[in-house]
């Protein structure tokens, strides 16, 4: 932090960086809300996949009103959200998702938002990661949450674009020009030694609510899940029918077809998860933030999207912790 930043944001200006996780990104609210409540000033964002989403939505003005909505949803209202395609390019088109985020910041232009915000994504095409500075928010955050296998690509004239977090999970680099005292990033990938739940986290009090909230949803019934799921299975089942048969030369039923498919989709989410907590270590060790706060890959699966409260106390929480840390170090010189 040079001597004119330090002059001009009192040392409360912060440029924040929010890391791809699917649904563990819900953290970036509460995050963005301790920052807030603390008065603090963010004077840029960079995001990627789901940190691209909340961070594109709060540089638009809306993070209140989409806050409201994906903690209003249950279960099945995220289940009703997915929209299952047949093409060989991804199980699911996300339109549904992007239709209500549409609702919330229309046809808005990076370049013209309050807050600077660049989002990433990947190009497959030219194998390296694209930097969304000005353009539609919209067409950003859609091709930095695009799942390879799972959410269909952006095409963009030659380039094929797909989730950021393939090469770059946890963009910090795009704070080296913002003129902030301090940089603070959010990794939802985290890895830790040991598995620890979401429960564990949260304050007991708070740690308890999320337990009645869970049983019940677990008590909900009158959904047609099994429909859905067939559904999914089917559409993944025909994204995989390329790439081999398995183990046996038979030829398979469409059960059992299913559940091989399932299963690799499973493999493949988990893999990309596991690669992108390591890839996020590696960009962290190249350009370490001021403050990290870290939300472990364990708490909760990258497809929660269910469990938005309870991922934004948690959020709010080690936030908490974080910046009760940094004041403490500044006030004692450290």
């Amino acid at each position: 932090m040079d001597e004119t930043q330090a002059a001009q944001g009192n040392g409360r200006r912060v440029m924040l960086a929010l890391g791809s996780g699917g649904a563990r990104g819900y953290a970036h609210i509460g995050v963005i809300e301790e920052l807030e409540a603390r008065g603090y000033e963010i004077v840029a964002l960079s995001g990627c996949s789901m940190g691209a989403l909340v961070a594109g939505v709060y540089a638009a003005g809306q993070l209140s009103a989409y806050r409201d909505w994906v903690c209003r949803l249950d279960y099945f209202d995220v289940l009703r959200l997915v929209d299952v395609t047949w093409s060989p390019m991804g199980a699911m088109k996300a339109s549904k998702v992007m239709s209500k985020l549409s609702e919330l910041v229309g046809d808005a232009l990076i370049e013209d938002l309050p807050v600077p915000v660049t989002t990433v994504a990947t190009d497959l095409t030219r194998q390296r990661e694209v930097w969304f500075q000005s353009g539609s928010l919209l067409k950003a955050v859609r091709a930095s949450i695009a799942v390879p296998g799972v959410i269909t690509p952006v095409y963009r004239g030659s380039q094929v674009l797909v989730d950021g977090g393939l090469l770059n999970p946890l963009p910090v680099m795009p704070a080296v020009e913002a003129r902030a005292d301090f940089v603070m990033a959010v990794n939802a990938t985290a890895q830790t030694s040991r598995p620890i739940s979401l429960d564990a986290m949260l304050p007991p009090d708070e740690a308890a609510e999320e337990r009645a909230r869970e049983e019940a949803r677990d008590a909900s019934e009158g959904v047609d899940f099994d429909g859905w799921m067939k559904g999914v299975k089917g559409a993944t089942r025909r994204l995989f029918d390329g790439f081999g048969g398995g183990e046996s030369d038979e030829e398979p039923g469409t059960q059992e077809r299913d559940q091989r498919a399932w299963g690799r989709l499973d493999m493949m989410l988990a893999s990309f998860d596991i690669a992108q907590g390591a890839i996020a270590n590696y960009r962290l060790a190249g350009y370490p933030p001021d403050v990290l706060v870290k939300i472990p890959k364990t708490v909760c699966g990258a497809y929660e999207f269910h469990r938005a409260e309870a991922l934004i106390r948690l959020g709010r929480h080690l936030a908490r912790e974080a910046l009760d840390k940094r004041e403490r170090e500044l006030a004692e010189g450290i």
